[in-house]
């Protein structure tokens, strides 16, 4: 391995940090490397393995007011390039606007998502207000572009997909609220699909950036309040948002105070249209009481839209301070063995109106991924991560075969914790799934980083190739792959 120290930021955070998630596998990292030629320690690098994996990492560089949240921390970009049995390692704090203020000032500056907002200093951004861009959540690469996007709505800043150069925000972005988190980016048209929301009406907003990089499209989708949508879904000739019963409670919104509010006795509702669609051809269904992270695919099939996600069956899970103390509620509310998210496919029947649901697996799981030349058709392979029980932590990949229910786990070693994975393509492969699984891993028994490769269809039979990072990285979440180079 050929790898120097490209820089290293300055932390903010106390010596002694014991937030649980500011330490162990969320330690913050502070060196961004440049690292060529990377040490394969078992196994081998498949010569046709060609392209992009990266993924965003909550990295925390300053403490909170009060209250911290992992999903408050800075972003950092980890990218590896593989090509002819080799691979390179780039990583990059997203130097937001937000983060270069308070590195400035020395201190914090906004409020955090536990936090009352009015603690903010400036105006900041996101759905709720005064809140950090800290573009740490969402991935994806648009023209060759590598784009970090935070899930409260903010800017989406761009790195060059072959160097990791920082090149700012993106011109296209909406300054009134940003862009959400989980925009879809279509390989068959070269457009970028987004979402945008806030307080204010009409609360949400479809848009489209076209393969140039221009926004095309922006249109209202009404909603009747303000709501908490993390993701969106995509066919062949549709897109697909969604209203869930959780959201700021609006009996306490005008007094300033944004608590969440779950009520089982509303309906969910899914709302569907035509790419490029107007307000006017938005099309509601009604499903019951969840709440949704990540979905998983949409297709058509006849008359039916379908949509697979992870369906939640506790979304407000209660605290237990006898077991977490101070971290009571924040410890539950990231924990998917509390959250109990399972793989469930509604069924949209554009002709009737009616919306039939079907649960397709019982175990807990979530953070799907599919082989990206079924996106928007019928896939029949998912491959999702389960959770260490009690934390936001992934301990293993699961793969499940949806035409015969079954399912295959692996499962990491103590203390060993992956990223979402990127399906990748075997090159003239036979189809669906003949492909390689991918991931970081964080392993805090030997301080230590991996890339790790898999057989997408033989995750038990272990890693075929584990690569070694420079420096152990910090647990992370989103991440994706990408067969494209840079474009300026």
């Amino acid at each position: 391995m050929k790898a120097t120290i490209h820089r290293t930021w300055t932390s903010l955070l106390p010596e002694a940090d014991a937030h649980p998630y500011r330490t162990g596998a969320w330690r913050p990292q502070l060196n961004e490397w440049d690292a060529d030629d990377l040490d394969v320690v078992a196994g081998a690098i498949p010569d046709d393995l060609a392209g992009l994996y990266v993924r965003n990492t909550e990295n925390p560089l300053v403490p909170a007011f009060e209250r911290y949240h992992p999903f408050d921390g800075d972003g950092m970009l980890h990218a590896i390039r593989f090509a002819g049995g080799r691979a390179r390692y780039r990583n990059r704090v997203v130097p937001t606007r937000a983060l270069a203020q308070e590195l400035a000032a020395g201190g914090p500056q906004y409020a955090g998502i536990a936090e009352d907002p009015r603690l903010s200093r400036h105006p900041g951004w996101g759905a709720r207000g005064g809140m950090k861009d800290a573009s740490s959540t969402d991935v994806v690469v648009h023209r060759g572009r590598v784009l970090s996007t935070h899930y409260q709505c903010g800017d989406a800043y761009a790195f060059d997909a072959d160097t990791m150069e920082s090149l700012g925000p993106e011109p296209w972005v909406p300054q009134d609220t940003g862009i959400s988190a989980h925009p879809k980016v279509c390989a068959r048209t070269g457009e970028l699909h987004y979402f945008r929301y806030g307080k204010a009406a009409p609360y949400l907003h479809y848009g489209v950036v076209d393969a140039r990089g221009e926004r095309v499209h922006d249109v209202a989708i009404p909603l009747p309040g303000p709501r908490l949508p993390h993701d969106m879904a995509m066919s062949e000739r549709f897109v697909v948002f969604n209203d869930f019963p959780i959201f700021w409670d609006p009996a306490l919104l005008p007094r300033g105070i944004h608590r969440p509010r779950w009520d089982p006795a509303m309906p969910s509702r899914f709302a569907v249209l035509p790419r490029r669609g107007r307000t006017d051809e938005v099309r509601w269904f009604e499903a019951a009481a969840t709440y949704v992270l990540h979905f998983t695919n949409a297709f058509e099939d006849g008359d039916e839209l379908v949509l697979d996600g992870y369906a939640q069956r506790d979304p407000m899970p209660r605290p237990q301070p006898e077991l977490h103390g101070e971290y009571a509620w924040l410890m539950r509310q990231v924990d998917l063995a509390s959250l109990r998210p399972s793989l469930r496919r509604w069924r949209m029947n554009l002709a009737t109106g009616a919306c039939r649901e079907e649960d397709l697996s019982p175990t807990l799981t979530e953070f799907p991924t599919i082989d990206p030349r079924v996106a928007g058709v019928r896939n029949r392979h998912v491959w999702s991560m389960t959770g260490k029980p009690g934390w936001f932590l992934f301990d293993g990949i699961l793969h499940t075969d949806l035409a015969t229910g079954h399912e295959r786990h692996f499962g990491f070693d103590d203390g060993v914790y992956a990223s979402e994975v990127a399906v990748v393509p075997r090159p003239g492969g036979a189809g669906e799934g003949d492909a390689w699984v991918v991931t970081f891993v964080s392993d805090t028994v030997h301080d230590l980083s991996e890339c790790q490769i898999f057989a997408a269809h033989d995750l038990a039979a272990g890693p075929i190739a584990r690569i070694r990072l420079p420096e152990r990285i910090a647990s992370g979440t989103h991440a994706t792959w990408s067969s494209e180079g840079s474009v300026r």
